[in-house]
């Protein structure tokens, strides 16, 4: 039985604890993120530059009179015992020209550093993964935690799904929030548009775009789809990293675990047979709550996505097969 994201009330408030190892551009914009929104009560960062994370944890504590009270602090694992979600976003960044998988042998190396530790410290937590390349990393952290499948999640395709959605917005006009649209499979070169089920207020896009006088014939698609795809390398060759979008995108799904939702996010997850893929992590549209995902969905795809989406996962699977874990794998789950 999976155990709940511990919560303790205080004057009618609850407490969540979050856990950060990792403060360079990602992890510090989520830390400023979920203190805006207020999401945690005590937020502990960690980094191999201790003094880095202790200004990160400085420079936030200074705006907590300005925003919600939050205990920001740098610590160790140690000091992230209790955490009811431990975010892991440390890992090398991605150089301009370079694709999140060349990332994997290097941050699959640190990773067998950072796991173990957060196991050992942090057995109950919901573990959320961030670093690239994400799919490959959050089944790496499966493996290496021990940890049930539903408690690891990798932020997946989100961010790609609300990219999606803007690119779509401002194609349409129309606000992005009214759009309703998913990106499956890798966060990468191989993820798959949803484009059967993107819809505008209820509205099919093929029909939106003939009622609306918008274009949406296959060459607008292909470019909309492209401009979605290559958006991570059009930011980092600008300005070499990319964590703003990612930032929200991670405490969209904390919220959805605080607050025990029931969402419906595109997370990475370990498949279980998911269109017939089995044992690799990728993005499907995913019932999120306080023990982590509770369902995968599977929703009625055309032969074309189905297809691709199962060489999404093929290429995932060639990754994996290089990757040597050794005698780092728990074999069974805590």
């Amino acid at each position: 039985m999976l155990r709940s994201v511990k919560v303790v009330k205080k004057e009618g408030k609850e407490l969540v604890k979050v856990t950060i190892v990792g403060t360079g551009f990602v992890g510090s914009t989520t830390a400023f993120a979920l203190l805006i929104k207020g999401l945690a009560s005590e937020i502990v960062l960690i980094d191999k530059d201790h003094r880095k994370a202790e200004g990160e944890a400085m420079d936030l504590r200074h705006g907590t009179s300005l925003a919600f009270p939050v205990n920001v602090y740098a610590g160790d694992y140690e000091q992230a015992a209790g955490s009811d979600i431990v975010i892991i976003t440390a890992g090398v960044n991605q150089k301009p020209g370079e694709t999140r998988i060349d990332l994997v042998n290097r941050n699959a190396e640190i990773f067998k550093k950072i796991i173990p530790k957060v196991a050992q410290y942090c057995a109950g937590a919901v573990l959320l993964v961030v670093a690239n390349p994400v799919d490959i990393l959050t089944y790496i952290t499966v493996k290496l935690s021990g940890f049930p499948p539903a408690k690891v999640i990798g932020s997946g395709t989100l961010l790609d799904s609300s990219r999606f959605r803007q690119a779509l917005s401002a194609h349409c006009g129309v606000d992005a929030r009214n759009v309703h649209a998913y990106i499956i499979g890798e966060h990468g070169d191989t993820e798959v548009p949803l484009w059967s089920l993107t819809n505008i207020g209820g509205v099919s896009i093929e029909e939106f775009c003939l009622l609306s006088d918008k274009g949406c014939t296959r060459p607008e698609k292909k470019k909309i789809f492209d401009e979605v795809k290559n958006a991570g390398y059009d930011i980092i060759s600008r300005k070499e990293a990319t964590y703003y979008g990612i930032g929200l995108a991670l405490t969209r799904i904390i919220e959805a675990v605080v607050r025990d939702e029931n969402s419906i996010l595109t997370v990475s997850s370990l498949l279980q047979g998911q269109y017939g893929v089995y044992d690799v992590c990728l993005s499907l549209p995913s019932v999120v709550n306080r023990n982590g995902i509770s369902r995968v969905l599977e929703l009625p795809l055309v032969i074309e996505e189905r297809q691709a989406f199962r060489e999404s996962a093929a290429a995932m699977k060639e990754v994996l097969a290089k990757v040597n874990l050794g005698e780092a794998v728990v074999s069974s789950y805590k």
